[in-house]
């Protein structure tokens, strides 16, 4: 038997849910609570206000973020490791995508929640910076240790703007998956430069793989 969900995860998931929907400026807390058919008080009595629905939100977030993003352990690990960030980076886009379509306006609007975030980024691009010298250690791919950082930096940049990019090149076009996956294709191709001969045929795998995934279509051409 399905466990009945608390009343508090309800509102987070539909809060999520009509975010990722109309955009999470459109949305009210009468808006959240009439979608779940409870009154305004009841939600009230679980999150004071929108923004702490939305700093709810960001923690669970981080938690994910935390658990996903991993250095290999052993080497012979780390193509699997870095197919699983691939993913990690993909779930995370889908689930949270109203938060990296509006992320500086929502983070001008809670000074504390940007404090949160400029705090949880800083451990994402050591957790990035890992994973990099991790496939480097095992000879997957070949980068001076000087440019780790900016290689890191550059895919934070890429994964966290990429649902703002998708929306500045068609305003009226829904985020889909395969747009999604389209971005992990970048993020891949940001690895593949350095990739070692040994593990080139690899990076072709993991390549088409996600070419499978995002399927094409006319506005893809432009991506």
């Amino acid at each position: 038997m399905e466990k009945k969900l608390r009343t508090k995860d309800r509102i987070l998931q539909a809060s999520i849910a009509l975010f990722n929907e109309v955009g999470e400026r459109q949305v009210t807390t009468n808006h959240i609570a009439a979608h779940l058919g409870i009154s305004p008080g009841n939600l009230y009595y679980h999150f004071r206000n929108k923004e702490d629905i939305v700093r709810q939100i960001f923690r669970e977030y981080a938690k994910l973020l935390d658990t996903r993003i991993k250095p290999p352990a052993q080497p012979e690990q780390a193509l699997d490791l870095l197919t699983d960030y691939l993913d990690a980076v993909f779930e995370l886009m889908w689930r949270f995508q109203f938060f990296y379509a509006n992320l500086p306006d929502i983070l001008a609007r809670d000074p504390a929640l940007q404090q949160d975030y400029l705090h949880v980024q800083q451990n994402v691009l050591a957790r990035v910076m890992a994973v990099i010298k991790g496939l480097n250690d095992a000879k997957v791919i070949a980068i001076e240790p000087n440019d780790i950082r900016d290689v890191a930096h550059n895919i934070k940049l890429l994964v966290s703007f990429w649902i703002s990019y998708l929306k500045t090149q068609a305003p009226l076009a829904a985020v889909n998956k395969a747009n999604l996956y389209r971005g992990v294709l970048k993020v891949l191709l940001l690895f593949k430069p350095y990739a070692t001969a040994e593990a080139l045929p690899d990076f072709r795998k993991l390549q088409q793989h996600y070419t499978d995934l995002a399927g094409s279509d006319e506005f893809a051409a432009d991506l």
